[in-house]
């Protein structure tokens, strides 16, 4: 395919900044409140319910973006100008979430909830655009995975320099600057400028291949609705896909916390996230050979396999880095398979969207995955900031031994028993609905091409 190994590199180079910066929000924003602000509970209680709102919010509003990708028609495609406006964007309104105003009570939370709503909508506009343009790369399945791969394994490297970074890089920062808060200020200036170095080589490296779509009239927003929900596999995949990301996102969003208060050794947490950020990344890079000898129905049942004798383990380890160590790498290498499978499975419903109604609809199609992502987040920070304050953990930001023994139960209990809960049911979800086979999807690309939706050189 012309371009093809051209792209496979720019595209995913563009997300490293792209996850290292949606990790320092989604994952440190509010242990940066609870523990370098310092806020109160009652601050807290309503950051909580204004992140849930915000994610909400945001979530419902993708669909919406996603029309508004789908009908874009400029010179520059329909899916770059996007791109670079909501990187420039949520890049500056990142560095604002991380800014000391000096500011209490109302008017901080009333600050913080517009900047926060504002992230939210900016970073929805990048992220739609960036992910909806690689289906329209390829429509063959061996090569979208070979995209998907690397761009996921570039997504991790972005996610794990975050997570293993963050502590020890801040407290650096923080011993010079001689201020946490600074320390985490300029923490996010770092991520802000890779996020547009990674972009720009997106913007100026990828190439889109001529002759693959036919010309589609806009779609309105009655046809975004029936795109939706006549798309059973469009749903089902959601449904699983969404009940994966809430448990993902509670269990990494602990991390920190865990390491702080349970395993008492903060600098350890470093040394896990690089652990797991490694294991991760060769998982995926050894995907494409695992795809060559096993179905995608196989390769989740293994990967799912894996997460749940992780959760196990982890459950039941004594405080001995050995144990957490070999349970947190069994999870995350099983998360990384189940997170590539999503990706593709969600990319094929395109296919099968057109195949099915007529029409094909990228960005309302892949709107789906960051509405799932932040109402995944919005579920999982909801219930971590629960936790936090249910279990007397941010009333003990400046003394960890204060927590007790049921506090630190209470963590684990929501860590680790409740995603594993919710990723089983995910991987029931998608065992029993989804059904696009190499062979049901062969059919459809055949079919498709014969009615003329596709062109020959799909």
């Amino acid at each position: 395919m012309e371009y093809f190994k051209r792209n496979r590199f720019t595209f995913g180079l563009g997300t490293i900044g792209r996850d290292m910066l949606y990790s320092l929000v989604s994952m440190y924003l509010v242990f940066y409140l609870t523990d370098i602000l310092q806020l109160p509970n009652s601050t807290m209680w309503w950051i909580t319910g204004i992140l849930l709102f915000a994610r909400v919010f945001d979530a419902l509003n993708d669909p919406i973006m996603g029309t508004i990708v789908d009908n874009t028609k400029t010179r520059y495609g329909k899916y770059k100008p996007w791109i670079l406006f909501g990187a420039l964007a949520s890049g500056l309104l990142t560095v604002m979430l991380f800014t000391d105003f000096s500011l209490t009570g109302a008017a901080y939370i009333a600050l913080f909830a517009i900047i926060y709503l504002l992230w939210g909508m900016a970073f929805t506009t990048n992220d739609i655009s960036y992910w909806s343009m690689m289906p329209a790369l390829t429509t063959d399945q061996k090569e979208r995975e070979q995209i998907g791969s690397i761009a996921r394994i570039f997504a991790n490297v972005g996610l794990f320099a975050v997570v293993a970074g963050i502590v020890p890089i801040t407290t650096a920062l923080g011993d010079a600057l001689g201020s946490m808060k600074k320390a985490y200020f300029v923490f996010s200036l770092g991520v802000v400028a890779i996020l547009w170095i990674g972009q720009c080589i997106t913007l100026f490296g990828v190439r889109e291949p001529e002759g693959i779509f036919k010309t589609e009239s806009s779609t309105s927003l009655k046809e975004m609705i029936r795109i939706i929900f006549r798309n059973d596999q469009l749903l089902y995949t959601a449904i699983s896909m969404a009940l994966f990301m809430i448990g993902y996102t509670t269990t990494a969003s602990f991390g920190l916390y865990f390491f702080k208060y349970a395993y008492k050794d903060e600098g350890m947490y470093a040394i896990f996230a690089l652990i797991l950020g490694v294991s991760q990344i060769l998982a995926l890079i050894v995907f494409p050979l695992f795809s060559k000898r096993f179905s995608r129905r196989q390769l989740y049942a293994a990967a799912t396999a894996l997460v749940v004798t992780g959760y196990i383990i982890f459950f039941f380890s004594p405080m001995n880095m050995l144990f957490i160590g070999a349970s947190g790498i069994l999870l995350f290498v099983g998360q990384a398979f189940i997170q590539i499978l999503m990706l593709m499975f969600l990319t094929d419903t395109i296919e099968y969207g057109q195949w099915k109604l007529g029409k094909r609809n990228n960005s309302i199609t892949l709107s789906l995955q960051p509405f799932i992502n932040k109402m995944g987040g919005a579920v999982g920070s909801s219930i971590v900031n629960a936790t936090v304050i249910i279990a007397g953990i941010n009333d003990a930001s400046e003394d960890p031994s204060i927590v007790t023994d049921q506090g630190l139960l209470i963590m684990k209990f929501s860590m680790l028993v409740i995603p594993l809960i919710l990723i089983v049911i995910g991987f029931i979800v998608y065992l029993r609905k989804y059904k696009i086979d190499k062979t049901m999807y062969d059919k459809m690309i055949a079919e498709l091409k014969e009615r003329g939706d596709l062109g020959e050189k799909a």
